[in-house]
């Protein structure tokens, strides 16, 4: 399949490179989206995470990745993760969808969350995720050298396939975690020709972990990472890095192995609210043919800081106002 090479044409021969630098050999879509901002995000890919937080939170995400190349990939997700009262039960819900090239997908699932205290101050919650992804595919997109191709005679692919994932987050409250999750079971043993073609058909694994350091009353330090495997891909290998400064300003750092470097950046506008900004640039031979990638997300915290504001005692005008933050993950 050729390509005219101008600005006029969705380039999708740079899709396929892409798939081919990430390690997707195969040619196929992976299960989720590339996030950045992994560790603001644990929700997304890891259902046992959801009940864990300490207030309902709602998340929305744009990512805007290989800018300058038509057909580069977009995702937005909306998320939220509810616990409940007995601090033992969560729910989440989240929707994502993914552009790249001809392919849209759509994915809904709902998460439920249980988890118990293993000790004194570490706890361990399972989780489950159940729903489905929406495929579309057109292939009429694109300007093509050679208007025959047979493909262009295709009609568009408009599927539904369902997913069943799990998750298991380990953590002690403000100072370390420790997750595993497998966002999709079934494969496309169960998918019909057109899904099983594109959707990755291996099993997808998630390794997430991070430790907060106490550097100082105003300054915590945390390194993180995120391992994503993928049977008969490469491993890619995410690790990060971020400071936070008196409880409000985030700024760090990320490295995804053979593939970008990132500055990350992040405000805690008030007790209920954070956005966070990070900015990708490719270091691999991608990195020639885009001006990198952005990506935004905004949180809401739901009845941040009730709790405290009963027990504490009035406030001293003559103190600097502090503002009570969510945790560091």
């Amino acid at each position: 399949m050729a390509f005219k090479k101008d600005k006029s044409f969705s380039p999708y021969i740079y899709f396929f490179l892409g798939l081919v630098v990430f390690g997707t050999t195969s040619g196929k879509a992976q299960r989720e989206p590339q996030y950045t901002q992994y560790m603001y995000n644990i929700g997304s890919f890891n259902p046992g995470y959801v009940g864990t937080v300490e207030n309902v939170e709602i998340i929305g995400l744009y990512r805007a990745q290989w800018l300058d190349i038509p057909g580069s990939p977009r995702t937005i997700r909306l998320g939220t993760n509810l616990p409940f009262q007995n601090r033992k039960h969560g729910v989440g819900l989240n929707v994502v969808n993914d552009q790249i090239g001809p392919v849209t997908q759509t994915y809904v699932d709902l998460s439920y969350s249980y988890q118990f205290n293993v000790s004194y101050n570490t706890k361990l919650s399972f989780g489950m995720d159940v729903g489905g992804g929406f495929l579309d595919v057109d292939f009429s997109k694109g300007t093509f050298q050679n208007p025959g191709e047979p493909i262009l005679n295709r009609s568009p692919i408009n599927n539904f396939y369902p997913t069943i994932g799990a998750g298991l987050f380990l953590y002690s409250d403000d100072v370390w975690y420790f997750g595993l999750s497998v966002p999709n079971f079934l494969t496309d043993g169960i998918y019909d020709d057109d899904v099983a073609a594109i959707v990755e058909d291996n099993i997808h694994l998630n390794i997430i972990g991070g430790y907060v350091f106490d550097l100082s009353e105003t300054l915590k330090f945390k390194p993180a990472f995120l391992l994503n495997y993928i049977n008969g891909s490469p491993l890619n290998t995410n690790i990060s890095a971020n400071f936070l400064i008196n409880e409000r300003f985030t700024a760090g750092a990320s490295y995804r192995w053979n593939n970008a470097i990132s500055g990350l950046a992040g405000f805690q506008v008030s007790s209920g609210t954070f956005i966070g900004y990070s900015y990708d640039y490719n270091t691999n031979l991608l990195g020639e043919f885009n001006n990198g990638s952005h990506e935004i997300i905004l949180k809401f915290y739901l009845g941040q800081g009730k709790e405290r504001a009963k027990e504490d005692k009035p406030i001293d005008k003559d103190q600097p106002k502090q503002i009570d933050t969510p945790r560091f993950f």
